[in-house]
């Protein structure tokens, strides 16, 4: 029997090792793949049975020499799997030789070098295949987990989609097959976390909710994490009787750098103010000292509605309700509607939410200018009008109080916000800011939404600086347990309270 002579074995014995260190690096296959090149003097490549190259070296590598060597890789490759061999040495002639060896995976993969000048590149094929077999599979299942949890998360999203555009029994039949199920009452809290962090904070609110939460890594902003929940049963965190910690309680004190915003508990179907109230509630909880807030005002704008509410709001919608798309792939009514509740809500974020190019939404928003014929992207009061005429339209009474109304009747926006209830309602939400100093009452917010809610322009109509009007806003934000700054915001709401009492 041949003995290998002790230099060639003490080789063999370093290339080993070479292989067993790369082995441990991040992108181990292309590192193992480049030294091989380097080792053997041929280009490297991981090759499928029909030809396709799957995995070449890591390094600068002339691309024209690149792509012959794989052209003759996956000719070879293509020629040993119609033999069923499972190594040999083809080619040469007018071509380059390929050293090839079959991976011990599935599908079949082999490892191919082409015209190396190594004359042990048998021996190092064969103990390089067995390291390279182990780390192809680990590649793959980690591939494979990446698509099953993007797939995951994007059923999860499409879900609180569902929830958000009011297609409920959609949503529960997904959801029951991806568990949980949705309950029937929710909370929905709403993380800011640091963006970098977002899915280990994901794993371990799970973890704490008990795999019972439905939680979302926000579409549109990087830096939240939606939570549904069943309410918190039992006394809440400072109640002297004690019992558990409410779920935002342990959030903040197993991750100091979040604020968590929790909604009141509503049910499935009013998913949408969930959310409202969680924003609004996250805006007080980035200047509370225990960096969590609970929702504890009144975002329901249905006092305001009665048929002439709702009248008002089918008139207003109507040219987009009766809109009937020259083509099938054009959006409809609904899907206009849905871009027009969504801008509102997220401005130019929208195209996050409803997952399309910001160059579709801004015809889409064009669209609809045309449509309604005002220019709702540059007019906060004609924004103001639209984001509640889309709350009456959606209102689970709406349709029977629209058959109620004479036939024939009108309404305009000032007959609906010139009832006593909406006298009522609007000085609710303005007396806070009656009740509080110079620096965050009415007069600033005034100015503010004159301006369209625009910073730049309200901080020169009050004489300040653009980061001192924003700390005034801030400071308003926290009287009104609201969000001004972040969309959602109360803006759409605080312009109609003072229209309805003839302060704007």
């Amino acid at each position: 029997m041949h003995t290998p002579p002790s230099d060639e074995r003490a080789d063999r014995a370093d290339d080993v090792l070479a292989l067993a260190r790369l082995a441990t690096r991040r992108g181990a296959v292309r590192e193992m793949l480049g030294w091989l090149a380097r080792r053997t003097g041929g280009p490297a490549v991981l090759v499928g049975d029909t030809g396709r190259v799957l995995a070449g070296p890591g390094g600068e590598h002339d691309p024209a020499v690149a792509r012959l060597a794989a052209d003759a890789a996956a000719d070879a490759a293509v020629e040993l799997h119609r033999r069923g061999a499972a190594s040999a040495v083809l080619g040469g002639g007018e071509g380059p030789p390929v050293h090839l060896i079959a991976l011990d995976t599935g599908p079949r993969t082999y490892l191919a070098v082409v015209g190396p000048d190594d004359p042990h590149c048998g021996t190092l094929l064969a103990d390089a295949a067995r390291t390279l077999a182990l780390c192809w599979r680990l590649e793959q299942s980690e591939r494979a987990r990446r698509r099953i949890e993007s797939a995951e998360e994007h059923s999860r999203e499409a879900v609180l989609h569902l929830l958000m555009v009011g297609s409920v029994p959609a949503a529960q039949r997904i959801a029951g097959a991806l568990r949980p199920a949705l309950p029937a009452v929710v909370q929905m809290y709403v993380i800011e976390c640091p963006h970098a962090r977002r899915r280990e904070i994901v794993r371990r609110i799970d973890r704490e909710a008990g795999g019972g939460a439905w939680i979302v890594p926000c579409p549109v902003r990087p830096n939240h994490v939606l939570a549904l929940v069943p309410p918190e049963p039992g006394p809440v965190s400072g109640d002297p009787r004690g019992g558990p910690a409410p779920l935002d309680l342990l959030i903040v004190r197993l991750v100091p750098e979040c604020r968590v915003g929790v909604s009141a508990a509503v049910a499935l179907r009013d998913t949408p103010t969930a959310y409202e109230q969680a924003i609004h509630a996250l805006a007080v909880a980035r200047s509370a000292p225990e960096r969590r807030a609970g929702f504890g005002g009144d975002v329901d704008v249905t006092v305001l509605a009665g048929p002439e509410g709702y009248v008002w709001a089918s008139e207003l919608l109507a040219p987009c309700l009766r809109y009937a798309p020259a083509r099938r792939a054009d959006p409809g009514p609904q899907e206009l509607l849905g871009t027009l509740g969504s801008w509102l809500s997220f401005g130019g974020a929208a195209s996050r939410h409803l997952k399309i190019h910001r160059n579709t939404l801004a015809a889409r928003m064009r669209h609809l200018d045309e449509l309604l014929g005002v220019e709702i992207s540059r007019s906060l009061a004609a924004q103001s009008a639209a984001w509640l005429a889309l709350r009456l339209h959606t209102a689970p009474q709406a349709a029977a109080a629209r058959a109620m109304a004479p036939l024939g009747h009108t309404a305009t926006l000032d007959a609906v916000l010139g009832t006593p209830a909406a006298g009522t309602w609007a000085r609710a939400q303005l007396r806070p800011l009656e009740q509080a100093g110079p620096t965050a009452g009415l007069e600033t917010i005034r100015t503010w939404l004159r301006a369209d809610a625009r910073l730049p322009a309200a901080a020169t109509a009050l004489g300040i600086s653009l980061p001192g009007a924003r700390k005034r806003l801030t400071r308003a934000e926290d009287v009104l347990g609201r969000s001004l700054l972040t969309a959602p915001s109360a803006k759409y709401e605080l312009w109609l309270a003072m229209r309805a009492l003839g302060s704007l």
